[in-house]
């Protein structure tokens, strides 16, 4: 088993678009959806929404539907199959929520893929609703980050630092992401460590501000092809690495040892000879 874990977020990274715009658009709501942007937090606004299609007559199957057509390169198929069968932990963090990544990941066969997904709850009401829920409560409390870029219903860098308590501290990691909120968590990650922003979008950018802020070591990508490509080669040089350093610490563990030979007695393994 490879002691990597491969952390993906899904909006633009596992699916090359947003889910929420993308059921918004579908179903025809994007110009309410634009109209009340202005005025709520996301995570609120997704929930108006889907009361909004609810009271239109849109079901939960007509949801997730539209769910099923969202776009999803068969090579990242590819590269989460081969990943996981290499024996790295697959894990998703996403502020989307989980009936849209279960559905997305569900109709394609890849659910099972993954040991974890943190994402913001979901439910269906006793009227048959879809409600959103927020993954921190908001209206309560702060989730307290500093990093001036977490939305306010999800810190990812302190779901990071959880996962990280919950292991051995010798697991290396490698995020994959694209937006604001992938920035806090990629500066959670530590020396050995891997980010692969999505090139030329949010996080791109904010690592590029400043690149020293970053303790792990970065690889863009674009699209699908180029994230399969890149994320294996990193699999691969951590599973060469860590071969090489095992292979190191035996040559030098294993040390021979000069023993006197007498010409009368044999020279046997200190278990196997017998003392009177």
């Amino acid at each position: 088993m490879a002691g990597i874990v491969v952390v993906f977020d899904f909006d633009k990274t596992i699916i090359d678009c947003d889910s929420d715009n993308w059921v918004v658009d579908a179903l025809g709501a994007t110009d309410l959806f634009n109209q009340l942007l202005p005025t709520m937090p996301w995570n609120h606004l997704m929930d108006r929404m889907m009361k909004e299609l609810h009271s239109q007559g849109k079901t939960i199957e007509d949801i997730a539907e539209s769910l099923k057509t969202a776009p999803l390169h068969p090579r990242v198929i590819s590269a989460i199959k081969s990943a996981y069968a290499i024996g790295c932990d697959l894990r998703i963090v996403s502020d989307a929520n989980i009936f849209f990544i279960e559905t997305i990941l569900k109709h394609h066969g890849l659910v099972d893929y993954f040991s974890e997904i943190n994402t913001n709850p979901s439910l269906i009401d006793e009227e048959g609703k879809l409600r959103i829920l927020p993954f921190h409560d908001f209206t309560t409390s702060s989730h307290g980050c500093g990093t001036h870029v977490c939305p306010p219903n999800m810190c990812k860098g302190q779901i990071i630092e959880r996962i990280f308590a919950s292991m051995d501290a010798k697991k290396r990691f490698i995020y994959l992401g694209d937006g604001n909120g992938d920035y806090c968590p990629s500066l959670k990650l530590r020396e050995g460590d891997f980010v692969m922003p999505r090139k030329n979008l949010q996080l791109w950018d904010l690592i590029n501000g400043d690149p020293s802020l970053l303790k792990a070591e970065v690889h863009g990508w674009n699209y699908g092809e180029d994230q399969e490509r890149v994320l294996l080669q990193l699999v691969n040089r951590i599973i060469l690495e860590e071969s090489s350093s095992t292979v190191q610490l035996l040559s030098t563990d294993c040390k021979l040892q000069t023993v006197p030979i007498s010409t009368h007695e044999p020279l046997l393994p200190q278990a196997l000879r017998v003392t009177h």
